[in-house]
């Protein structure tokens, strides 16, 4: 059996670089680790970190295909964050115009969580685990 030690990061493929950029550093708060364009490949590649921990790789390239996310499709199916207070995620959220849908309660674990979708549609969920 292999022995895995941590997820390293998750990429992330976009139709619109400054939209997206914008969406995971400004409104996630997602911090910048490198950004580094690709001149080859006319594509950008931006590193990104949650608390110090390098978790995603936004990349864009021209014209990429559109992914099914509904009806569900196989693959990857949403990005999902720990967050301690989901109703402060939620207005927050709001004060930058992303809707987030309805919280639901996860029927085997008690906890709330809820959804949204970043600019390509991608849904992105909040779990909320509160920390004592």
């Amino acid at each position: 059996m292999l022995h895995l030690e941590a997820v390293h990061h998750i990429a992330v493929i976009c139709s619109d670089y400054e939209g997206s950029k914008k969406f995971y550093t400004e409104v996630l708060g997602l911090e910048i680790i490198r950004e580094v364009y690709r001149e080859e490949r006319d594509s950008y590649k931006l590193d990104l970190s949650l608390n110090g921990q390098y978790i995603i790789e936004l990349f864009s390239f021209p014209s990429p295909p559109d992914r099914p996310s509904r009806p569900e499709a196989a693959g990857l199916r949403h990005l999902a964050f720990t967050v301690s207070d989901l109703d402060a995620i939620v207005a927050e959220l709001a004060m930058n115009q992303i809707t987030a849908e309805p919280i639901r309660v996860d029927e085997h674990t008690g906890k709330r969580f809820t959804f949204i979708a970043d600019p390509d549609d991608l849904p992105i969920e909040f779990y909320e685990v509160k920390i004592s």
